[in-house]
């Protein structure tokens, strides 16, 4: 079982790599290294992207004070 699937990830997955190399003139272990330094630095990012967000909503009144046009009267509308 564990053989297949280990098959099925090399012949899909690892095949990009291969593909990749082949076609940039890369060897194809430093592009398997790029994927998984990329993988933990987008985690990194979304992660950050997430906490921002969090920190925005917990927040959001006094962002909507501080951006909000002041208006004089009823009818600035």
């Amino acid at each position: 079982m564990i053989k297949k699937i280990q098959g099925l990830f090399e012949r899909n997955f690892f095949g990009v790599c291969e593909w990749w190399g082949n076609k940039l003139g890369i060897k194809i272990s430093r592009i398997r290294l790029f994927f998984i330094y990329f993988s933990f630095i987008s985690v990194g990012i979304s992660f950050f992207v997430y906490l921002s967000m969090a920190f925005i909503l917990e927040h959001k009144e006094t962002f909507k004070k501080a951006f909000a046009p002041k208006r004089t009267s009823i009818w600035d509308l």
